[in-house]
């Protein structure tokens, strides 16, 4: 018996309910996983605009900072993995710690995060595949053009085998991280005039009003170490492989991104990396490029940074896809979505819902922003910001509910003495998520770029309680109204085989 609900399971017919397993091994798994944090958008992007905003030198201390508090965090998580092996991840852990209820309000907050993580990257994206084309072949070309055809593409590929993606994810990923490593190094040969200087580590350098913000901005950095659970059902011995896959994760998130940040502030000195970053913005890492590698290497730089970003959207449009496949298999979807593709076992039309949603939100974003005159950035910018901080807080929000779900399901089990240890870091990371939580939705004004006062400040992160808010709701109704439905949400795969087995015991 499962959290006491399986014997209110109905019929449940899954032949198609179930992605194919050993599709994917450690190595394909932890590439696949590595390609969301998107290094070159990371240290082209989010490093740059952290040092401008929120003026703080010590960013890379922050990442070892986050580091430790996603550690702690997933000591609990990568536990539970060995107990609970679903796509629905997110969903299902939280539905086994704290009720359907619960996972149905996971399960719309991580469809809504994901999708609109995934939708603002096609706008940087659009943005600079532009840029390149003008640039290199004077072609000009609106942004929505090339983010549109990565749509079409991404969700070709969403229908082909997981192994087949991870093969893509890999190159592309290990090209990027080679070129972020070569900057790294050019860095720390050619440093500023201030020398190899540790200031950054220091942890004076982290006072000042802006330290709040300075956070949430970096934590978004390390979206993609919670998705190997997604992957459990298609991985080769998915009790060890997910528990290995997440920590691996963690630690070179928070190792690479440390060091890259540091070699920033070296490449343009510790006093003067702020104004650096504020005069020059994503194009600051580029111009520190070119003056210690040249032309053709940031050349090369560009290419790979767009390469990087089509690397992202496909690993969370598999995200998302799988998201949609265990919310259809569960009931929270039409059955539709909980079927696999006969071909490639891959979650097929759970692809084409996030395609579908990606060529919404891009056209809807093409056509309606009211840029100013003259300033072809701005919807590019407001799609990227807007949706990519809408997207980090509904993860955040998934992580801190996780935590108390990871809790709650080992007390249930009767196993809090021998678990205490992870219980205790559960609560450790959950109670620091939440202080996170709380200066992102305080300060989101100055997340989306917006004025003081702005009612954006109050809409987007709405879009995230409205989600979980609406799924809690959805899931009180189901336990109304179809309880057999609402019984299955967490549950999986699980469901159908304990059912089958139950057949069994009951056939003369």
């Amino acid at each position: 018996m499962l959290n006491g609900r399986t014997s209110e399971i109905s019929t449940f017919k899954g032949h198609d309910r179930a992605l194919r397993a050993d599709r994917i091994g450690m190595t394909g798994l932890l590439l696949s996983v590595l390609a969301a944090s998107a290094p070159l958008m990371v240290v082209a992007g989010v490093m740059p605009t952290t040092f401008a905003v929120m003026g703080i030198v010590g960013q890379p201390l922050i990442f070892v900072i986050l580091g430790v508090v996603l550690a702690l965090f997933s000591f609990g998580y990568a536990e539970m993995s060995r107990h609970v092996h679903n796509a629905g991840a997110f969903t299902a852990y939280v539905a086994r710690g704290l009720g359907g209820t619960a996972g149905a309000g996971a399960s719309v907050v991580a469809l809504v995060a994901y999708s609109a993580m995934q939708t603002g990257v096609y706008g940087i994206f659009g943005f600079e595949l532009s840029l390149l084309l003008a640039d290199h072949l004077g072609i000009d070309t609106p942004w929505w053009i090339p983010a549109l055809a990565a749509v079409a593409l991404v969700g070709a590929l969403g229908w082909l085998k997981i192994d087949l993606n991870a093969k893509v994810l890999g190159v592309l990923l290990l090209i990027e991280c080679l070129m972020v490593a070569v900057f790294d190094v050019a860095a720390v040969a050619d440093p500023a005039p201030a020398g190899l200087s540790l200031q950054a580590f220091d942890p004076d350098t982290l006072t000042g009003a802006g330290l709040g913000t300075a956070l949430c901005f970096c934590i978004a950095a390390f979206v993609g170490f919670e998705q190997p659970a997604v992957y459990a059902e298609e991985t080769s011995r998915p009790h060890v492989v997910v528990a290995r896959v997440t920590f691996l994760m963690v630690g070179f998130v928070a190792v690479f991104f440390a060091f890259s940040s540091w070699a920033l502030s070296v490449a343009a000195g510790p006093s003067r990396i702020v104004h650096s970053a504020q005069q020059e913005g994503p194009a600051l890492l580029f111009s520190l490029t070119e003056a210690r590698l040249g032309a053709g290497f940031t050349d090369v730089l560009h290419v790979f940074f767009v390469t990087g970003m089509f690397a992202c959207l496909l690993s969370f449009h598999n995200v998302v896809a799988r998201y949609a496949f265990a919310m259809g298999r569960e009931g929270l979807l039409p059955s539709a979505f909980g079927r696999t593709s006969p071909t490639s076992g891959a979650p097929a039309h759970g692809s084409l819902l996030q395609s579908v949603i990606s060529v919404v939100v891009v056209v809807a974003f093409a056509v309606t922003d009211g840029r100013p005159a003259g300033d072809p950035t701005a919807p590019v910018l407001h799609l990227f910001t807007w949706m990519g901080n809408v997207g980090a807080l509904g993860v955040l929000l998934l992580l801190a509910a996780t935590s108390v779900a990871v809790i709650a399901f080992f007390v249930r089990r009767g196993a809090a003495r021998a678990q205490m240890w992870r219980i205790a870091s559960s609560a450790a990371a959950g109670a620091a998520l939440v202080v996170i939580i709380a200066i992102a939705v305080v300060d989101f004004d100055v997340l989306v770029a917006a004025g003081p006062g702005s009612a954006l400040s109050r809409i987007l992160p709405g879009v995230i309680g409205v989600a979980a808010v609406g799924g809690v709701i959805y899931g009180r109704v189901l336990r109304s109204v179809k309880p057999e439905v609402h019984a299955r949400i967490g549950l999986g795969n699980e469901a159908f085989q304990l059912e089958k087995a139950a057949a069994a015991d009951t056939t003369p």
